[in-house]
């Protein structure tokens, strides 16, 4: 058997990129697998939800093999790739002709799609779901959105690969933190990787500020928007805050490992599972999600859930108050999150999982 494995790859600025990086030499080691080949028996297609993937979409669905849905909405990905008329025909063809005005509103309003829930309540999955032999996903929140629109693929949930790092020195890791102003005391949050409306960061600046403590922010990666970049300015402007632009891969090592609290949050979601935080697991960290559906699989003392609503800013500020006041316990959650990380997301146990379903369909 030969498998055709599509996907971007590093140097591309995206987690899907470093992800397929990890899973292919695991990939390797069970059997043939071909970048992009012309012929194959099994394609693996990787599908996000941005403009990187237009091409793997559409031969996804001209040659159908298994597609590993990264994000369980594809919204964005259809409003970058398609003119008016075919975004509403497709939005038709998702979710019925009583659908179609609707339709055209969200894309007349498209601006508004990066923090809209109603762009992230209509996936648009239906096309490539049906074409695909399966499809794999990371978490029962994505499975759900598939199952509803095509109950009939075959749906195989496959935890979020984690490839363990080569971690700097602990001797290098307090220098770059020393280089950065903070005691062995302070409390380094992070939150990384493309900033979006999403990703709740206006909440998290406040509740940072609000937390009064002994604690720092750091703030890594690119706005996606340059609007909501100077949106939230002023509060970037805070002394506490630490700016990072993209971070390629050694040092986002360099940084993770200096870090104590990972903040990642997503509301409105696209039943992703995120890449970083399950790093950030892996290595230890203690990390903060959004409470979800796709969080199912993480056992409750391995994470801390956050709730979204009117006490979301105050729950917030009070996990760091309590983390950046009792060490101790952030690092006996982290301890329980690289426990889970270790048995669920190991490389060759998720492997062979993919293999297991390359063999099948």
């Amino acid at each position: 058997m030969k498998v055709g494995f599509f996907s971007p790859l590093p140097p591309a600025p995206t987690g899907i990129a470093d992800y397929s990086a990890a899973l292919l030499p695991h990939l390797h080691e069970l059997g043939e697998v071909e970048i992009a080949p012309e012929k194959c028996d099994v394609p693996l297609y990787h599908v996000g939800n941005n403009a990187l993937h237009r091409d793997i979409y559409h031969r996804a669905l001209t040659h159908p093999g298994v597609v590993v849905l990264h994000d369980a909405v594809l919204q964005h990905l259809m409003l970058g790739m398609l003119d008016p008329d075919e975004y509403v025909n497709e939005f038709v063809y998702n979710y019925g002709e009583a659908s179609r005005e609707l339709g055209r509103q969200l894309w007349e309003q498209r601006a508004r799609s990066g923090a809209d829930a109603r762009y992230f309540a209509r996936p648009m999955l239906k096309r490539i779901a049906t074409a695909s032999r399966a499809v794999i996903v990371h978490n029962p929140a994505a499975a759900a959105l598939v199952r509803e629109h095509a109950p009939e693929t075959r749906v195989v949930e496959i935890p979020h690969l984690f490839q363990p790092p080569v971690l700097p020195s602990p001797e290098e890791t307090l220098r770059l933190r020393e280089s950065l102003g903070l005691t062995p005391d302070t409390l380094l949050i992070g939150t990384f990787g493309h900033q979006r409306e999403t990703k709740r960061l206006t909440v998290l600046l406040r509740a940072f500020q609000r937390a009064g403590r002994d604690a720092r922010l750091l703030v890594s990666g690119e706005f996606v928007s340059g609007a909501f970049e100077n949106a939230i300015a002023p509060l970037l402007q805070h002394p506490g805050v630490i700016r990072t632009g993209y971070l390629p891969e050694t040092e986002l090592w360099r940084y993770a490992a200096a870090t104590d609290l990972c903040i990642n949050l997503r509301y409105p979601s696209a039943a992703e599972t995120s890449g970083i935080a399950i790093r950030m697991m892996g290595i230890g960290k203690t990390v903060i999600f959004t409470a979800s559906e796709a969080l199912a699989r993480i056992p409750t003392n391995a994470c801390l859930r956050l709730n979204v609503g009117p006490e979301e800013e105050e729950m917030l500020a009070g996990y760091i108050t309590w983390l950046a006041g009792n060490r101790e316990a952030g690092i006996e959650i982290g301890r329980r999150a690289a426990v889970h990380i270790a048995q669920c997301h190991a490389p060759e146990k998720v492997a062979r999982e993919y293999w297991d379903v390359l063999r099948k369909y």
